[in-house]
């Protein structure tokens, strides 16, 4: 069931709101700039994602192919979520950083499930090998 969480980078310029499903699914992956960050993510539509603050102190990078637009505050350089577009998921998305979420609880995040990705060699349909690190 979905519940509506309240996220922002670390000081608090960059805000949202996004209506998740997380014991619906989180995921990991271990792509070079997911691994580096140690995201742990959700996946939220256009429809259940509303920016509240800081769209002018949002700075963003891509990489490779360019197709996900990896957003991070200017002033704390915390990214809380990013953006895609994928076919399979319906078009654009964004991918909310669950350690940015405000109001989920510790016991909240130490239920959810993870599902990884071996986005380092872009396959996304299966699990890396070795995922202890992630």
């Amino acid at each position: 069931m979905k519940k509506t969480y309240h996220g922002s980078c670390h000081c608090g310029a960059v805000a949202y709101e996004a209506d998740l499903d997380l014991q619906g699914g989180t995921f990991k992956c271990n792509c070079s700039i997911c691994r580096k960050k140690r995201n742990w993510l959700a996946v939220a539509t256009p429809a259940d994602f509303r920016l509240t603050s800081g769209e002018d102190s949002i700075g963003e990078y891509q990489f490779g192919p360019r197709i996900l637009h990896h957003l991070f505050c200017k002033s704390c350089g915390i990214s809380s979520f990013n953006w895609g577009e994928n076919p399979a998921l319906g078009g654009k998305f964004y991918a909310i950083s669950i350690s940015c979420l405000d109001d989920a609880t510790d016991e909240e995040l130490a239920s959810l499930p993870v599902g990884y990705f071996d986005g380092r060699d872009d396959r996304f349909d299966r699990a890396p090998e070795e995922t202890r690190y992630l």
